[in-house]
């Protein structure tokens, strides 16, 4: 039965990435101002080899660069809390999983 649950959560999480994929491809790229802003008021915690990462990357495209990004593959020490990546700390509380800029500008107050 674990092994169903696990193949089924892999297809749901493949579906997920696959549909981030293609929606952040049809986003404009993010201004430098409005992913200063995300980066001054958030901390995103990532991992190498993490695919949610790097769909998370790729929708701030060459932006990414004004982030506050933590690697918690070579920084584990700073990564005590983080249970999942991609994960966004923003004014104290835990935000799991690929956000969008419009969501990120909602919750950083970025608009």
């Amino acid at each position: 039965m674990k092994k169903r649950n696990l193949i089924t959560l892999a297809i749901i999480l493949g579906v997920i990435i696959l549909a981030i994929l293609i929606m952040s491809k049809s986003h404009p790229e993010t201004s430098e101002e409005v992913a200063k802003c995300i980066g001054k008021n958030s901390e995103l915690y990532t991992q190498l080899g993490c695919s949610a990462c790097k769909v998370q990357e790729e929708i701030f495209r060459d932006n990414y660069q004004y982030l506050n990004v933590v690697d918690c593959w070579y920084e584990r020490e700073k990564c005590g809390e983080i249970e999942y990546t991609p994960t966004w700390i923003i004014k104290g509380e835990k935000y799991i999983g690929v956000k969008s800029i419009e969501e990120l500008q909602t919750l950083t107050n970025c608009n």
